[in-house]
C-alpha cells in the first residue's frame, strides 16, 4: 500500500470551542500516539483526510515541521447526520513493523447452481506489516456446492500476513437455496407476526357478491 502524504499543523488549542472552530476552517483535530512517545496534537485538511480514509487502512505520512510521522487509522469519529470527520486518532508505525488490523473480504466468481452463499463475516482480522496491508481479500466461491465452508485458515493471505484471531472462525457458509414455496412460507409467517393482512382478489371479492345477490333474489321470490 503507498504511502499518502497529508500536510499538517500542530495543534495548540483544545476544548470543543476549538475543536468547532477548526471545523469551520475544514481541517479536522486529530491526534498521533504509539510508540512510548507524547501524543502529538495536530489538525489535518478535512478533504485530504477524507479522501485518504475512503480505505480504512490507509497508510499516511503525516508531515509536520518537526518530521514525519507514518500512521495508520486507529479510530474515526464521523458526524451522525453528515458523515463528516469529526476527529481522528492515528497510531504511529514504523517500516517493518506489524499491525493487527481488520480487512474486508471480496468474493469473486459464482458458487454451485440452486446455492445460496452466506457471508457469515465480512471482514477478517490478520497481522500484517504497517507498509504492506492489503485493500482487500479476496474469496474464490468459484463452483462450491451446498454444504461447502471457508474458514479463516482457508483464506489464501498476502506473503507475510497472518491469522490473528481463530483460524476456525466461519468466514463464507454456502447452503442450499430456498424453494419459491419456501420464500413465500417464511414470508406469510413474517407477515402475520406483525400483522399484515392482504386484500382478497377482485375476482373473489366478485364471487362474494355476486353470491349475496343471488341469496337477497331468491329471498324476494320466496
Amino acid at each position: 500500500m503507498a504511502e499518502i502524504k497529508i500536510a499538517a499543523q500542530t495543534r495548540t488549542e483544545f476544548g470543543k470551542g476549538a475543536a468547532r472552530r477548526i471545523r469551520r476552517a475544514d481541517q479536522v483535530p486529530a491526534v498521533l500516539y504509539g510508540h512510548g512517545s507524547d501524543p502529538v496534537h495536530v489538525t489535518l485538511p478535512g478533504h485530504d483526510l477524507m479522501l485518504a480514509l475512503k480505505n480504512s487502512n490507509a497508510l499516511l505520512s503525516i508531515d509536520l515541521d518537526s518530521g514525519s510521522h507514518l500512521v495508520i487509522p486507529k479510530q474515526v469519529q464521523r458526524d451522525p447526520l453528515k458523515g463528516f470527520i469529526e476527529h481522528a486518532d492515528l497510531l504511529i508505525v514504523k517500516k517493518g513493523e506489524k499491525v493487527t488490523v481488520d480487512i474486508p473480504l471480496t468474493l469473486v466468481g459464482q458458487a454451485g447452481p440452486d446455492t445460496l452463499v452466506v457471508t457469515e463475516n465480512s471482514t477478517v482480522s490478520i497481522e500484517a506489516e504497517a507498509t504492506h496491508i492489503p485493500n482487500e481479500i479476496e474469496v474464490s466461491i468459484e463452483g462450491l456446492a451446498a454444504g461447502e465452508q471457508i474458514l479463516a485458515k482457508d483464506l489464501v493471505l498476502p506473503k507475510g500476513s497472518t491469522i490473528a484471531g481463530d483460524e476456525d472462525q466461519l468466514m463464507i457458509n454456502i447452503v442450499n437455496a430456498p424453494s419459491t414455496a419456501e420464500v413465500e412460507a417464511e414470508l406469510a409467517e413474517a407477515e402475520a407476526e406483525v400483522g399484515i393482512e392482504h386484500d382478497a382478489p377482485e375476482s373473489e371479492a366478485g364471487d362474494s357478491s355476486d353470491a349475496a345477490g343471488d341469496e337477497d333474489g331468491s329471498a324476494e321470490s320466496e
